[in-house]
């Protein structure tokens, strides 16, 4: 683990953002840098369509568990 500076700005909305997704701010910052990483990755796909594409591989494991 490291640290990361950013800017009083960011951190101000960082807090602001977290408080409303009730996530911790470093929860918060990690998930714009996945988020961020991943449209990086691929620049034809919508925020939406990000997030659906990582919902489906993250049900895969939880539909295992469904089925047995």
């Amino acid at each position: 683990m490291g640290i990361v500076k950013i800017s009083d700005e960011m951190h101000e909305e960082l807090r602001s953002v977290s408080a409303v997704m009730v996530r911790s701010i470093n929860a918060q910052a990690e998930f714009w840098m996945k988020i961020g990483q991943l449209a990086e990755a691929n620049p034809t796909l919508s925020f939406t369509e990000i997030i659906q594409q990582q919902l489906q591989v993250e049900s895969k494991p939880l539909k295992r568990v469904i089925n047995e």
